[in-house]
């Protein structure tokens, strides 16, 4: 598939700075990276899907669109592709980076020696770490694809191959997208031309 625009969705549980400087290494697209800081009260997962609504607006992002999510950014993608269809932007995939998949699980907050210099944590509390995020009833509406960054989620990777959907493994770290931003971005592109 060809995107319009990729749309790069941090996890709640950092801030954009964990995308580092893959926008720039995925320079063939136009990328759009949303940095949601104001979901810190509830509802976190619908302050969030609305707060990178507004960014996606805003930057004039050009369907079909690509949301990628990393981390616990994966059980977002529902409600945020469906806040998309309402505003008339077609979603034409999504792609989990290392990522939860949407459904029942918990959050699993980032011991300081996984996180490497230059990434922002944002410390949570119990509340947040039990919400469960929304699920849009007709979901997914588009391809789905999985990249494998670390074994942080390989479950999840098993329940996307067991669903049929493109994976791909590439071992760098859960943090790919800053320890090797470029060849984070071959293997996105892979991924994303194969959906």
């Amino acid at each position: 598939m060809t995107p319009g625009t990729l749309v790069l969705l941090h996890s709640p549980l950092t801030t954009a700075s964990a995308w580092g400087s893959l926008p720039a290494a995925l320079g063939a697209y136009d990328v759009v990276v949303p940095e949601v800081t104001d979901d810190d009260r509830p509802p976190y997962a619908g302050r969030y899907v609305a707060r990178a609504a507004l960014e996606i607006t805003a930057a004039g992002a050009r369907p079909p669109l690509v949301l990628v999510a990393h981390g616990d950014a994966g059980p977002l993608l529902p409600p945020i592709g469906a806040a998309q269809r309402a505003a008339h932007r077609l979603v034409g995939g999504y792609v989990f980076l290392d990522a939860r998949l949407p459904g029942p699980g918990t959050s699993r907050p980032y011991r300081e020696e996984e996180v490497p210099p230059g990434v922002t944590v944002r410390q949570r509390g119990g509340d947040f770490l039990a919400e469960e995020p929304p699920m849009a009833q007709d979901w997914p509406d588009a391809p789905c694809g999985y990249l494998a960054t670390s074994d942080r989620y390989q479950d999840q990777v098993r329940q996307a191959r067991m669903r049929g959907w493109e994976v791909r493994e590439s071992p760098f770290s859960h943090f790919s997208a800053v320890i090797d931003p470029g060849a984070t971005a071959e293997a996105l592109t892979v991924l994303i031309s194969a959906l």
